[in-house]
């Protein structure tokens, strides 16, 4: 039986060519037997808080010491830490320092993180130590081969550095209001066209039950882009196709939606700390 951590990755390299191949290619040279797990190699292009938010989406439901390798990476090359982080609920994350850390750190805590040592955990000998633009396969990749396999231990991937001086993005926190809450929008549910926001359920369900008209007003850096009555409940079926609705999204957070449709589609709204959202009773 195999005992060694799956490695999970996310990355923005997409399909079209082989960027995704020649990685698993170096991982697999290190150790043939390690499990590759895609989580998605879709992440819209260079969207570091699209990398963060979907870290801490998959990560708790895999079992703990599983090695995360997240590349978005539009400062590849310059003076950008790489780093693998020890999250306090025991998993690893291989990444740039970017703001892909972002999310984990405030949901799960970050108890310590290493700078990787090039010298040591950079593949070299294979003929590619002069670029600097596809660190995914000679520095992420690598080095979580050489830390899933046990070549190397956590302490021997590079020097510690303070977790206060991991580089984060400001997410604003949800504020409760008399009548409800003010969130932001935090990202999209890309298949569907679903929109989360950072509004806790519990939260909304003290002041409205499922199945009341709530209003949601959505704003893009104070801008008003929507602004409607919408039933607020368990799942889409509940309203009409077309028809939007507010529902508790596998987050246990309010999302946004239109039955058999797309929110993002139907309404143009977007995601990210410049969109914010109202939902109040009426």
């Amino acid at each position: 039986m195999n005992h060694k951590p799956a490695l999970v990755f996310q990355t923005d390299f997409g399909y079209k060519e082989t960027s995704v191949s020649a990685m698993y290619g170096v991982i697999k040279n290190v150790d043939s037997d390690l499990e590759l797990i895609e989580a998605s190699h879709e992440l819209p292009q260079f969207d570091i808080w699209s990398a963060s938010y979907r870290l801490f989406q998959q990560m708790r439901f895999w079992p703990q010491g599983t090695i995360f390798v997240s590349v978005v990476d539009p400062g590849v090359g310059t003076s950008r830490r790489a780093c693998v982080a020890l999250t306090e609920n025991g998993y690893y994350i291989v990444t740039p320092d970017n703001g892909s850390l972002t999310h984990v750190l405030r949901h799960h805590g970050i108890r310590q993180v290493r700078q990787i040592d090039e010298t040591i955990n950079r593949l070299h000998n294979a003929g590619t130590d002069e670029t600097a633009v596809f660190h995914g396969r000679d520095l992420f990749g690598y080095c979580a081969a050489r830390l899933g396999a046990g070549i190397i231990t956590y302490e021997e991937v590079g020097p510690e550095y303070p977790v206060s001086e991991i580089v984060t993005f400001d997410i604003p926190e949800p504020e409760e209001t008399e009548n409800g809450y003010i969130g932001i929008i935090e990202i999209d549910d890309t298949n569907f066209g679903n929109l989360f926001t950072n509004i806790p359920t519990k939260g909304l369900l003290k002041k409205c039950p499922y199945g009341s008209l709530v209003h949601v007003t959505v704003r893009e850096k104070g801008e008003l882009r929507f602004s409607e009555d919408v039933r607020f409940d368990l799942t889409f079926g509940k309203v009409n196709p077309g028809d939007p609705i507010v529902y508790n999204n596998e987050q246990m957070k309010a999302g946004l939606a239109v039955s058999v449709g797309s929110f993002v589609k139907k309404y143009g709204i977007g995601f990210g700390p410049d969109w914010t959202v109202e939902i109040n009773t009426i």
